[in-house]
């Protein structure tokens, strides 16, 4: 089956091993790396500066080591927001129910018994490791427009406050730009809402090839719109990049989709700003949105920078 939503599954899942002992790892490491990316920090302290950078899907954690025990590492984890949230197993020759309770009041979400079996750890990581990924599934879905693959309006609020903070911060500027299909109704009427739906994911693919930064952020804004998220990014950077993506949708040849040279053309509206303390971003999106209102009554197929 055609996986629609690869972007929710590229990465390995990874496995965080926390242990003092040589051979525990070592053993730990040989049931679990056939399938997972494994990492190991020999004690609590390295433990916590190893989940801070790389955050494990799941912390596999001994209680009794020199230093830092590990009751104390599960409670520095979950204090921090970058971790607070990565499962922890307990992996402890502490085989009392006063251990194991303990070890779930902090947090764990499983505690193992040392000796372990090959079954028992494979099993019991997993079936977190499994409700990590339905989790990651269910939270990608939610902010992702089915039917382009790009993130859709929900998402695109959050990334848009997130980053006008950021700016607002840093004292950078934020560009933004408003991207509509032209005449796209007429396209439908025409070809029918099928050949309507491969032209809108051709489009989100054309932006997103050309958008292509690792901070450069792409969404549906809704039917035929599309918006573009550009931090760092003065209002002459934003304008070339809106004209290289109008020029890319222009010169595409959409013939396959829709059987007779069709030529499919996009208004844009960009803009930049830095924020200052007292601007609001709803007013940054009014002034971009207008400058597309102004590309599509001014002839289409074309970009209007707005002025801040």
């Amino acid at each position: 089956m055609t996986n629609l939503f690869p972007e929710a599954q590229k990465r390995q899942n990874t496995v965080l091993i926390v242990d003092d002992d040589k051979t525990m790892v070592s053993a730990l490491s040989q049931i679990l790396s056939p399938k997972y990316t494994v990492y190991v920090a020999r004690d609590g302290f390295d433990a916590l500066e190893v989940a801070g950078e790389l955050l494990p899907d799941i912390i596999l954690l001994d209680i009794i080591m020199p230093g830092m025990n590990g009751y104390e590492v599960i409670t520095a984890l979950k204090k921090e927001p970058e971790t607070r949230d990565i499962p922890v197993i307990f992996v402890s020759g502490l085989d009392s129910i006063p251990d194991e309770v303990k070890g779930l009041r902090l947090g764990a979400v499983d505690y193992m018994n040392k000796p372990f079996t090959t079954e028992m750890v494979r099993l019991r990581v997993g079936n977190h490791m499994q409700i990590i990924n339905q989790m990651r599934m269910i939270e990608y879905l939610s902010v992702t427009d089915a039917l382009t693959g790009v993130a859709n309006r929900r998402k695109f609020n959050l990334t848009l406050d997130e980053e006008w903070q950021r700016a607002l911060k840093l004292g950078m500027p934020l560009g933004l730009m408003l991207l509509d299909i032209d005449f796209f109704k007429r396209c439908n009427d025409n070809y029918g809402h099928l050949k309507g739906d491969e032209v809108l994911k051709t489009v989100a693919c054309i932006i997103k090839n050309k958008a292509k930064r690792c901070n450069d952020f792409v969404a549906r804004w809704g039917g035929e719109e599309f918006a573009v998220i550009l931090p760092e990014t003065d209002p002459k950077g934003a304008e070339v990049l809106a004209e290289e993506i109008r020029l890319g949708v222009r010169g595409f040849d959409f013939e396959p989709i829709l059987g007779d040279g069709e030529v499919i053309t996009i208004s844009i509206g960009v803009g930049s700003v830095v924020p200052v303390g007292d601007a609001v971003i709803n007013h940054f999106i009014d002034a971009v949105d207008k400058a597309l209102y102004h590309s599509k009554q001014t002839g289409r197929d074309k970009v209007s920078l707005v002025q801040m």
